[in-house]
């Protein structure tokens, strides 16, 4: 691979040292790349990770008489991090406005879905909008963080890419779907069929280290949002929100929520691509 360019994110130059390594062929050059890859991986995750920590923190060591709200305290946590991120070079700028987009994108759907009683944040708190602590925009822009970063460290391209208008479509239809299902007929059955007809034959290419690995798009979606399920249940876990049967003890989020942030997945792809797609879809 090239030499990270100039003004490149601090982890391109820690990437670029690990990918010259050499170890001996065979089991320990496999053993390597898989290393490399949960490397990679946990980097794409950071800002999430951080996010994660911030929330399990502030749930056990939190005080109860603070003078500033824990939702709030999350918030300006949020931003900062925010901030490092961009002041350490550990996320570019273009990624922080793919994050600036799922915030809004995100904030939008809470406000609409809090509102119909999907789901509540029970601590009182000042930044918010309606029923809607601004921490939370940040829960959606962690995703686009690790799309936009993830998309960028494994070099990806999508052979067998429909045509981009109706990746667009799709993710309307499916955005518009989360807000209209709650007076007109849910059409997510139809959404999955539509989705599983324009991408079963896409293939997320990427490279790990020296070879170009591939998977079915359909496939690396899955696994993402079973990923993200996995952090929501941290998340309700740690009090930051709860669905209605929560408000008397914690228990494990509905595994039928993985089909929503399924779903999800689309819209987040297609607000990533909008960035880092062209040309990428061969």
């Amino acid at each position: 691979m090239p030499p990270p360019a100039q003004g490149a994110t601090r982890f391109a130059r820690v990437r670029a040292r690990l990918e010259a390594f050499e170890p001996r062929p065979g089991w320990r050059a496999w053993t390597y790349e898989f290393l490399l890859f949960g490397f990679k991986q946990g980097w794409a995750c950071l800002f999430g990770a951080l996010l994660l920590t911030l929330l399990l923190g502030t749930h056990y060591f939190y005080p109860a008489d603070a003078g500033l709200a824990r939702y709030d305290f999350l918030v300006i946590g949020a931003v900062l991090i925010q901030v490092g991120m961009l002041v350490f070079r550990l996320e570019s700028l273009e990624e922080a406005k793919v994050i600036l987009a799922f915030h809004v994108v995100g904030t939008v759907m809470e406000v609409f879905k809090t509102a119909h009683g999907s789901w509540l944040y029970p601590e009182a708190n000042l930044f918010r909008i309606g029923g809607v602590p601004l921490f939370s925009g940040f829960m959606y822009a962690a995703v686009g963080s690790y799309i936009a970063r993830v998309w960028r460290i494994f070099g990806f391209r999508f052979p067998g890419y429909p045509p981009r208008w109706t990746s667009w479509l799709l993710a309307a239809a499916i955005y518009v779907n989360f807000f209209a299902h709650h007076w007109l007929p849910d059409i997510r059955l139809g959404l999955f069929a539509a989705t599983a007809l324009l991408f079963w034959r896409t293939r997320v290419c990427f490279t790990v280290w020296r070879e170009e690995r591939w998977m079915p798009l359909l496939l690396g979606w899955f696994l993402v949002a079973l990923f993200i399920w996995l952090a929501e249940n941290v998340g309700t876990f740690s009090r930051a929100w709860m669905y209605p049967g929560q408000e008397d003890g914690w228990e494990l989020v509905s595994p039928a929520k993985l089909g929503a942030w399924y779903l999800l997945m689309i819209i987040s792809f297609v607000l990533v691509e909008a960035v880092h797609g062209r040309g990428n879809r061969s």
